[in-house]
Order: C-alpha cells, then sequence, then structure tokens
C-alpha cells in the first residue's frame, strides 16, 4: 500500500464522525495495510492442501436421538435426549458423501456451542435451535425467551437510543426483521387455525362413515353400496392424521425462520453497541483535546469546575500547566490509537456482516419459497383426495 494513514486530528472531529457502514478511503487504507500484514503472518497457514480435512466442504446431520439417564451436577438421576452426530465429506472424486465421524451429543451442549458462536462470531447469523421437546418447567418458563429479552434490552437500550450517526442499512435490518417475526407469527396463526377446523372436517367425515356402516345393516339391496361409501369415509377421515403431520413439518420451516428474525435483531444490536462505543471514544478525545487546547492557550471556551476553582484560588504554576499538558498528550495518543482501532474494528464487522447478511437473505428465499411450495402442493393433493372420495361415494350410491 503506497497511501499512508490520514492525519488523526483531521479525521477524529466529532462534527465530522461517520458511522460504521460508510466508506473512508483514510481507514480503507489502513485496513489494508492490516490485512496485507494478516497475510503475510498467516502464509504459512496457505500451505495446507486440499487434502486437509478443514479445507474440505462436508455435510453435518443429527441422525439419530435416544432417551438416557444419567447423573447430573448434584449426583441426581436425570433422564434426558441425546443426539447422534453425523459429518461426511461431500466433496469425493465419485460424487458420493463418506462418513468421516460420528458422536452423541446433549441439547445443552448445542446450546453452548451456538453462545459461543454469538459471541466470537457477532457479525454471523447464527441459526436458531429447534425447540427442545422435554418438558419441564425450566424448558416451560425458558420457551418465553423472557431472559434473552431482559439481556438484550439492558444491554441494547442506552446504545438504541443515543446513537448520533446509525447505519441506515442495519436499521432498516431491524424494522425488517420485526416485520418478518410479525407476518410469520400472523402466518402460524391462521395455520393453526385451518389444521383445526380441517381436523374437524376430517373426522365428521367418519361420522359419516359410522352412520353409512349402520344404515348398510338394515338394507338388503343398498347393503354393498353404502358399505363401501361408509368404508371410503372411514379412511378419508383417518387420514388427517398424516396430513396434520406434513403441516406441522411445514409450520416448524416458518417457525425457524420466526427465530432467526431475532437472530438478525441481534447482529443490529452488536452494531449498534460497537458505533455507540465509538462515538463515546470520538467525544471522550474531542473533550481531552478541548481541555489541552485551553491549557496552552490560558483561554477557557466553556464553563467547567475546573475554571471556576481557578478564578477562586488563583491560576497555576507554569510547572503544574505543564505537567497536566504532558498528560493529557499522553491521553490524546492513546485515544487516538483506540479510536483508529475502534474505526477497523467496526468496518471489519460491517463487511463481514453484510456478507453473511446477503447470503442469509438467499438462503431465506430459497427455503421459504420451498416450504411455501410444498405447503401449497400438499393442500392441492388435499383437496383432491376429498373430491376423489366423494367421487367413490358417489360410484357406490350409483351402483344401490
Amino acid at each position: 500500500m503506497e497511501q499512508a494513514p490520514p492525519d488523526p486530528e483531521k479525521q477524529l472531529k466529532p462534527a465530522t464522525l461517520e458511522p460504521l457502514g460508510r466508506p473512508d478511503p483514510g481507514l480503507e487504507a489502513v485496513a489494508g495495510e492490516e490485512a496485507e500484514r494478516a497475510r503475510e503472518e498467516g502464509s504459512e497457514a496457505d500451505t495446507m492442501t486440499d487434502n486437509n480435512f478443514g479445507l474440505k466442504k462436508i455435510e453435518i446431520s443429527v441422525s439419530e436421538a435416544e432417551k438416557r439417564t444419567g447423573r447430573n451436577a448434584m449426583n441426581m438421576q436425570e433422564t434426558y435426549t441425546a443426539y447422534l452426530i453425523e459429518t461426511r465429506s461431500v466433496e469425493h472424486a465419485d460424487g458420493q458423501s463418506v462418513l468421516t465421524d460420528s458422536l452423541w451429543r446433549r441439547y445443552s451442549e448445542f446450546e453452548l456451542l451456538r453462545n459461543y458462536l454469538l459471541v466470537y462470531y457477532p457479525h454471523i447469523v447464527v441459526p436458531p435451535l429447534p425447540e427442545k421437546r422435554e418438558g419441564n418447567w425450566k424448558e416451560t418458563v425458558n420457551e418465553t425467551g423472557f431472559q434473552l429479552k431482559a439481556d438484550s434490552r439492558l444491554k441494547a437500550l442506552n446504545a438504541t437510543f443515543r446513537v448520533k450517526n446509525p447505519d441506515k442499512r442495519f436499521t432498516e435490518l431491524k424494522h425488517y426483521s420485526d416485520e418478518l417475526q410479525s407476518v410469520i407469527s400472523h402466518l402460524l396463526r391462521v395455520r393453526a387455525r385451518v389444521a383445526d377446523r380441517l381436523y374437524g372436517v376430517y373426522k365428521v367425515h367418519g361420522n359419516y362413515g359410522r352412520v353409512f356402516s349402520e344404515w348398510s345393516a338394515i338394507e338388503k339391496e343398498m347393503g354393498d353400496g353404502l358399505q363401501s361409501a361408509g368404508h371410503h369415509m372411514d379412511v378419508y377421515a383417518s387420514s388427517i392424521d398424516d396430513i396434520l403431520e406434513d403441516e406441522e413439518h411445514y409450520a416448524d420451516q416458518l417457525k425457524e425462520y420466526l427465530f432467526y428474525a431475532e437472530a438478525l435483531r441481534a447482529v443490529c444490536r452488536k452494531h449498534e453497541l460497537m458505533q455507540y462505543d465509538l462515538e463515546m471514544a470520538a467525544q471522550d478525545l474531542a473533550s481531552k483535546k478541548q481541555q489541552c487546547e485551553e491549557l496552552a492557550t490560558g483561554t477557557v471556551r466553556t464553563f467547567s469546575l475546573k475554571g471556576m476553582t481557578t478564578k477562586l484560588f488563583g491560576q497555576e504554576t507554569p510547572e503544574q500547566r505543564e505537567a497536566r499538558i504532558k498528560v493529557l498528550e499522553e491521553q490524546i495518543n492513546e485515544g487516538e490509537q483506540q479510536l483508529k482501532s475502534k474505526n477497523l474494528e467496526g468496518r471489519e464487522f460491517v463487511k463481514n456482516a453484510w456478507t453473511d447478511i446477503e447470503r442469509f437473505k438467499e438462503q431465506k428465499n430459497r427455503d421459504l419459497k420451498e416450504a411455501l411450495i410444498s405447503y401449497a402442493v400438499m393442500q392441492i393433493s388435499m383437496c383432491k383426495k376429498g373430491i376423489q372420495v366423494w367421487t367413490n361415494a358417489k360410484e357406490c350410491f350409483s351402483k344401490m
């Protein structure tokens, strides 16, 4: 890189402080130098060959689950579910995936992994965990999300309302995540009501079947036709259980993106906190520069307790003033370095976060499109079965 870093005196004025998401040519030059140095230091890692497992694309799946009994930390017996995780390499010449490893893990270990990813990769939209099926009071309370909401509010409340230069993209993303969650929640409620009514309609067809069967017992010429029609109604009524199971599968896909909305907001909150820290650091630096200038020139531009004390008890000696100026200059130099570091960290965060958000958007569009099309196909198939059962019943009635 030929371009020199920008003059911190010009860059750090509060009036020109930019949000983390906006481009700064000078900072980009510094970031480029940092990246080049990192590439040189990491050249040894670049010598890894394609045979290294870490460079290969793998597929991770939970293939099995089983109930187990063991002792907890308090030496009390407990029942829990263990999940078999399998990893498969999917980059083989023959195109076949090959099992590379497998191990058992508990749900709490998945939670631990996800929390680790949230802390060390804050710019990533970390996938939500599936709902825990083990029902006890702890899970029931946690399902309300009270702890997550409490933590996030305490951490982000100050930043949300006091950031002076928010990044418009993250603000819009936060609004989008709120709307996405609202829309999916409403869709799930509608689906639940439709499924409930559908269950009633199917089960009522079972009443048709019972009535036709009972009727067939007192009819000689019409008996066979009524018995056959009743059989078709019974089969139709019993099929609702499989249908609702399929519906629940599609509902789970929608619920996943209901939780993804919170994952998006977590990234936005992290950005707000970083922007807030940046602005506070810039404000503190500007204050120290002003103090240093006032000491050097002997003029006080703003009211301060120190200025009032000086007027009451006399001026400082030149030696005292020089000592204070020296301390402030050291603090200013340290503050400039911290602010430059925060700028670089923030811009790297925005770059990585937005790359992952774009990936998330593409994946979301594919997943939801597939889920909604499959749901529509299932509804069409279900309606066709309803028409077919009555068509069959019509044929039975015609043969009577």
